[in-house]
């Protein structure tokens, strides 16, 4: 029996992660002149480069025997976890952003782009990633506070289906704040590795992908770590927590400080 505390718990932080990039896409897209393409662009790249391409590579990685046997070692684990979501999603954020480039005249000159970008590429992960999943696990709640829940899974194994019920029994108040956490702050990252993305093109540097690769792994260490069972969830969610905070308090100041300058040019005879 899942307690009505925690399912309102998990509604409350779904409906949450769901309004975030739509709340702030409907905040700022007058203020940095956002345009839909830039949020459609987003949300295509995250799902074509993350959902389709790493999908399929993890699948080729774990399902050969030569790749799965190296793989089964902790650290190797680790590494290909965290590169392969910053190769896969900074090359398309990278090609997605060129694209833009061309697409939109003067665009490096304004810093909307980069922003709606980045609310279409973290809003599609919140949707796909978080709000989906977790929006599922609180039908599979009520089904089995209703009793139905075995007889909806009655063609599945029973080793899935005791899953299943483990991962409900662990459902918690404080489960719906970790995940809130993780969100959230995955948002967040989005928003600032767009942001570092389009000013390394502004400034027309060569290690711009290099870069974005590097910065997405790192902030992916702590997520594979916890997977290779190397370090406790509360340790890797502290983590994502104060990071993200910190991100997200340098990336008001760098929007303040880019609208004041694009609004220092316009004004310009």
């Amino acid at each position: 029996m899942i307690g009505i505390p925690t399912l309102a718990s998990l509604a409350f932080v779904t409906l949450i992660v769901a309004a975030m990039p739509i709340v702030l896409y409907r905040s700022v897209r007058a203020r940095f002149g956002l345009v839909p393409r830039e949020p459609i662009l987003g949300i295509a790249v995250f799902a074509l480069f993350a959902m389709v391409i790493e999908r399929a590579l993890h699948g080729f990685m774990l399902g050969n025997p030569v790749t799965s046997k190296w793989l089964a070692n902790p650290v190797a684990f680790v590494v290909y976890g965290a590169l392969a979501a910053g190769i896969c999603e900074e090359v398309g954020r990278f090609l997605g952003m060129k694209w833009l480039i061309r697409r939109e005249a003067g665009a490096l000159d304004r810093p909307g782009p980069a922003l709606g970008y980045g609310i279409g590429h973290g809003g599609a992960e919140a949707w796909i990633v978080g709000v989906l999943v977790q929006a599922q696990w609180i039908v599979y709640a009520v089904l089995a506070n209703n009793g139905t829940l075995d007889a909806h899974f009655e063609s599945a194994p029973l080793d899935a289906v005791a899953r299943i019920h483990m991962i409900l029994l662990s459902l918690s108040p404080l489960s719906a704040g970790i995940f809130l956490v993780e969100r959230a702050s995955a948002f967040v990252f989005q928003l600032g590795f767009s942001a570092l993305m389009w000013q390394m093109l502004r400034e027309r540097s060569r290690a711009a992908l290099g870069v974005l690769i590097a910065a997405h792994a790192l902030v992916g260490l702590p997520a594979a770590l916890f997977q290779a069972r190397l370090i406790p969830l509360a340790a890797a969610d502290a983590v994502y927590l104060v990071l993200g905070v910190i991100v997200a308090l340098a990336l008001v100041r760098f929007y303040r400080r880019a609208d004041a300058s694009s609004a220092r040019t316009v004004r310009q005879p």
